[in-house]
């Protein structure tokens, strides 16, 4: 990819999209970078909190954060994410079945949010919008894929005048591979959160835990949120 003079980056504040923040701002150059987050609902805000200092780290053109939780609201039923009456799994309880799409998937997010970053895009005059998607190691979405990717950016191409194209990256990446791009581009990974629970340390058991957890552990490092 040539150098970009704009660029959109869905920033959730987790270890990928700050990765991926990073990587836009210092490996693409990108001259114009505007980080998009947004309170769809979720249960607690920490990776918020975390995406405001690392868009500050890398100097963003602009930061915005978007208050859309009613997407939460009517998706209550659907996501251990999003309902306060349905708990966060541990990886280890999950079932066979469920690894492919855990209770933890919340119904057609990242089409909802990706279209968010693409009308924003396309405002700013930017060409490409960037997410974190990644291959993850012991579950999976759907909304994560290549295949997704790829399709729809298929739809995006229907745009007669000005075309975004949704790029992802990292998503044949490994969380490992992925941690190991950011540890070279200097990335702070204290000022990130990856913990469905949102309690004062991570739990170290849902799904997002364990995969960040044998990440570090792959590449030798301790995981500067582990406190013990």
């Amino acid at each position: 990819m040539d150098k970009l003079e704009k660029a959109v980056v869905l920033l959730s504040g987790g270890l990928d999209s700050t990765t991926l923040l990073h990587h836009v701002k210092k490996s693409l150059e990108a001259n114009e970078v505007y980080a998009l987050s947004l309170i769809y609902g979720q249960k607690h805000a920490r990776e918020l909190e975390m995406a405001t200092w690392q868009a500050e780290a890398v100097g963003v053109k602009e930061h915005r954060l978007i208050d859309i939780s009613f997407v939460g609201e009517l998706l209550q039923g659907g996501s251990a994410l999003t309902n306060a009456s349905i708990p966060v799994p541990n990886l280890a309880d999950l079932a066979e079945n469920q690894l492919s799409q855990p209770p933890t998937y919340v119904p057609n997010r990242n089409m909802i949010l990706l279209s968010l970053a693409c009308a924003w895009a396309e405002s700013v005059g930017a060409r490409s919008v960037f997410y974190g998607a990644q291959a993850q190691d012991q579950y999976g979405y759907w909304d994560c894929t290549v295949d997704f990717v790829t399709r729809i950016n298929d739809v995006l191409a229907l745009n007669r005048q000005t075309c975004v194209t949704i790029e992802a990256p990292f998503a044949d990446y490994s969380k490992a591979e992925l941690l190991k791009i950011g540890l070279g581009l200097g990335v702070d990974y204290a000022h990130t959160w990856s913990c469905y629970r949102g309690k004062e340390q991570p739990c170290g058991a849902c799904p997002t835990c364990v995969e960040r957890m044998r990440a570090f552990e792959a590449v030798g490092l301790l995981d500067p949120l582990d406190r013990e």
